[in-house]
């Protein structure tokens, strides 16, 4: 088979490979599409490599076909239209994929769209339901709501009937969010994100108005984050993009009562992904299936083109996902 495979020099080259090989609980899956991530961009730069016994190969989700069902694998049949999320391997032609992990592809959808959805919508989901705990007349702070994460967390936030504000770096980028749902968008490159939102609440110059945060920038927005946490509230950290370290007074923490929250996903457990899906699929499946919660796609390239993608993402240009197709046809709605 085809993949994608990073030289010395981190130049990328689109060249024959081993096919994977099947573990107990796994099926073969023909790809079509997959989409790019920033985890990519790291492991490209040596910064992230996967875990313990994974594919070396790039790529976090795909869409595909199954090719292959072992023995003792139930549900699953050849010929299905599946999505799933990978801890690596996507950037290639096969995969070899936990059957749990398995998602069928809604009605309609094409490959290319499919491919967009499990890497943002299962970390939003995560770090907003399951880590956060949002609730329904909440109110939630979404850094980065121009990118994949942040396009998938401000649709399920609304849904779940909370109070979306959001951050982005430009203009195109706000209105953007907003369609999508965010109540306040805010481009950071012409506004102090902490002052917008309390403007836009009525909450006093010192005064936590904020519920929950799901925080990918790190230092540089931390202490303004933990001023906007309200009593009881909440931040989730998924990145750290402005740097890694931050300090504060611990006496604040402790008066707000407040939770920090690192959290990853690629690194967990396959059952506990497994779980995460079932969960995700449970809440949200059905306002997939209804048009209601749909990934939010950039651009489509092939995959002999990764290298462009890469840059695009790089440049912080992209509002959603930039997908990469395998095979003919794989961004034609079915």
């Amino acid at each position: 088979m085809k993949a994608i495979v990073v030289g010395e020099g981190g130049d990328l080259a689109y060249r024959e490979v081993p096919e994977p090989s099947l573990r107990p609980g796994e099926v073969m899956v023909d790809v079509h599409a997959t989409a790019l991530n920033r985890a990519d961009l790291s492991q490209r730069a040596g910064h992230y490599p996967p875990p313990a016994g994974e594919s070396e190969i790039l790529g976090l989700e795909m869409a595909g076909v199954v090719r292959e069902v072992p023995g003792g694998v139930h549900g699953v049949h050849v010929g299905d239209r599946v999505c799933a999320l990978l801890p690596g391997g996507g950037y290639a032609e096969r995969v070899a994929v936990p059957a749990g992990m398995l998602m069928p592809i809604p009605e309609g959808w094409s490959f290319a769209q499919a491919a967009a959805l499990p890497e943002a919508a299962f970390t939003a989901f995560l770090n907003l339901f399951l880590e956060a705990g949002l609730r329904a007349g909440e109110r939630v702070l979404v850094h980065g709501g121009a990118s994949g994460v942040g396009t998938a967390a401000i649709q399920q936030a609304a849904l779940a009937g909370a109070s979306v504000y959001t951050t982005a770096g430009s203009e195109e980028k706000v209105a953007a969010c907003r369609e999508l749902g965010a109540e306040l968008a805010v481009s950071y490159r012409h506004q102090d994100f902490a002052e917008a939102v309390r403007e836009h609440v009525g909450a006093a110059a010192d005064e936590g108005c904020v519920d929950v945060i799901l925080d990918m920038v790190g230092e540089a927005y931390f202490e303004r984050n933990l001023d906007l946490l309200r009593v009881g509230g909440r931040m989730v950290f998924i990145a750290t993009l402005s740097g890694r370290q931050a300090a504060f007074d611990i006496r604040r923490l402790m008066a707000k009562r407040a939770t920090l929250k690192g959290s990853t996903l690629r690194s967990r457990p396959t059952a506990e992904k497994v779980r995460i899906r079932e969960a995700f699929e449970e809440r949200f499946g059905q306002a997939l299936a209804e048009g209601r919660l749909d990934p939010v796609i950039d651009s489509v390239v092939l995959i002999e083109r990764a290298d462009e993608a890469h840059e695009r993402m790089r440049a912080n240009r992209n509002i959603g996902k930039i997908v990469l197709l395998l095979r003919e046809g794989a961004d034609r709605s079915a």
